[in-house]
This record gives C-alpha cells, sequence and structure tokens, in this order.
C-alpha cells in the first residue's frame, strides 16, 4: 500500500531542487557580470557540484542530495547551495529531541523523511551583505510541517537595505495572509539572537517551523514564496554594493563579524545539529561556515 504522502513528498523534493537550479544559475550570472574591482581580472566563479549521502545506520540507501559550493569567485568569497532528501530511522539523540519540541509519536516509531534547500553566501566585498537562506519539509509517520526562512547578515549595515530585504518577504507572505510577516520576523529576531553576545547576528528576516494549518497545499504554496522571495531581495543589494569601494578596517570589520557568524551556527543553529545527528555528509552540514573569520 502506497504512502498517501508520497506525491507530496516528490513535489517538494522537486521544488527544492528547481530553487536550488534557479539561484545557481542567478549566482553565477552575477559572477559573469562582475567586470570592475580587485578580482574582475579572475575567471567568474563557477559552483563545483558534489553528490553527498546520507549513512543508514544498517548500511542501506537513506538518500542524500547536491552540495554545491563556489570558492574564491568575483563576488562570493564562498557560497553554498545545498538541496537534500534524506530519510530512514531518526537516533536516539533526534528522538529525543524531535520529541522535546512536541512532536508525536516519536518513542514508538523513529521513521522520517526530509527534504530542503539550505543557502549561505559570504562575499568579496565587504559592503556586500552576507544571507542565509533555508526552506524544508519534514514527514513523520505521524506529523509532517514546513520550516525555514532567510535573513540578511551585513557586517556594514545599510538602513535601506534592510528595508529592501524585508519588503520583498513582506510582499511574499502578505499573498497569503497579512499576519504571516509580522509573525515571522518576530520569530527571526529571537531565533537568529546569540544570547552569549547578547545581540542578533544580522539585521532580520523571516522564520517559522513546524508549520503545519492542515492545509498541506496552502501550506506548501507559502514555503515556495518564501523561496521566491530570495532572489529579488538579495540579488538587487549585491547588485548595488559590489563596485563599492572597501579599506583594510572594512574588510577586518566583515572577519569579526564572520566569527559571530560562525560561533551561532557551530553553538545554535538547529539545522547544524540535526544534520550531523542525522548523520548527513560533515562537509554539507558545515557549508555554512565562512572561509575566513575573526575573533578579537
Amino acid at each position: 500500500m502506497s504512502d498517501p504522502f508520497d506525491d507530496r513528498k516528490a513535489r517538494a523534493s522537486a521544488w527544492f531542487r528547481q530553487l536550488r537550479d534557479e539561484i545557481v544559475a542567478a549566482f553565477e550570472a552575477l559572477e559573469d557580470s562582475q567586470t570592475t574591482g580587485p578580482f574582475a581580472g579572475d575567471a567568474p566563479g563557477r559552483f563545483e557540484v558534489t553528490e553527498t549521502k546520507r549513512d543508514a545506520a544498517d548500511g542501506g540507501d537513506a538518500g542524500g542530495g547536491l552540495m554545491s559550493v563556489m570558492r574564491g569567485g568575483r563576488v562570493f568569497e564562498k557560497v553554498g547551495v545545498n538541496v537534500s532528501t534524506v530519510y530512514g530511522e531518526l537516533g536516539e539523540a533526534a528522538q529525543k529531541s524531535m520529541a522535546a519540541r512536541g512532536v508525536p509519536g516519536m518513542a514508538d516509531d523513529p521513521r522520517f523523511w526530509a527534504s530542503g534547500i539550505s543557502l549561505v553566501a559570504h562575499m568579496q566585498n565587504p559592503h556586500c551583505p552576507a544571507v542565509h537562506m533555508n526552506t524544508r519539509m519534514f514527514w513523520t509517520p505521524n506529523a509532517w510541517w514546513f520550516g525555514g526562512g532567510s535573513d540578511l547578515n551585513p557586517c556594514i549595515e545599510y538602513a535601506e537595505d534592510t528595508a529592501h530585504f524585508h519588503a520583498v518577504q513582506k510582499t511574499h507572505c502578505d499573498k497569503h495572509d497579512e499576519a504571516y510577516y509580522p509573525r515571522l520576523k518576530e520569530w527571526a529576531d529571537e531565533y537568529f539572537f546569540v544570547p552569549h553576545r547578547g545581540r542578533a547576528r544580522g539585521v532580520g528576516g523571516i522564520f517559522l517551523d513546524d508549520h503545519n494549518t492542515g492545509d498541506w497545499d496552502a501550506d506548501f504554496a507559502l514555503i515556495q514564496d518564501i523561496g521566491r522571495a530570495f532572489l529579488p531581495a538579495f540579488v538587487p543589494l549585491t547588485q548595488k554594493r559590489r563596485d563599492t569601494e572597501w579599506s583594510e578596517a572594512d574588510k577586518d570589520t566583515q572577519l569579526v563579524h564572520r566569527g559571530l557568524y560562525a560561533e551561532y551556527n557551530l553553538v545554535y543553529d538547529r539545522g547544524t545539529k540535526f544534520g550531523l545527528q542525522t548523520g548527513h555528509d560533515a562537509n554539507a552540514v558545515l557549508m555554512s561556515l565562512p572561509p575566513l573569520a575573526k575573533w578579537v
């Protein structure tokens, strides 16, 4: 007997792959169009694509995905765009984590399926903001939900850039419910806060998790629009700032801010913990870490 969710899983997995392809193409186009600045004489950056596999406890097939990483480009110092679809049984640590979040039936049936896209971009020019985005679907025999969002992480803040990024997110959320954006913005402000530093890691964005209204199609449409918002929210900021001249002090500010970003991802980020707990490729899970960082 087939799982009634099989078609929905396939649709979600295909969407995340489509979004990945669109973002990779847009980022490589930014590299091609960068004809000024200190890296203009270099070859335009290109993504290196590696297949990833999740290790199953019994050695069987447990899914995987694509890790796409660009290093040392004209615009991007390091950017990763990962997509994966993994499944199997949750380990004890992941089961306990899910049960603590209120996911029903974890003690009785640890089977799961998860698919999503995860992106982090670290820029050459300190005036260009770093950015993070992910969207995902999670399924267990007793529950399903969507999660994700995107947030902007400039080391040198521009109020108009922050306003643009948030305005695009709001427009895409408002198509579904005008109550979504303010709630998801507040959620992002809380989630991307670094307690031991007493500050946010960036200027926020939107975030949601465990999203299940009972209407799968409506929830899937929302998560698609959260994904669609990413390129129009981020690419214009890169185009605006990528030719701004920077100083060594600006670069130092960027490296210190990257240290904050690394601290958050290693200590608090739920996706990092889940990926490592479930045996996914460690290089793919830790793709978000910057190529260089500094602590004072």
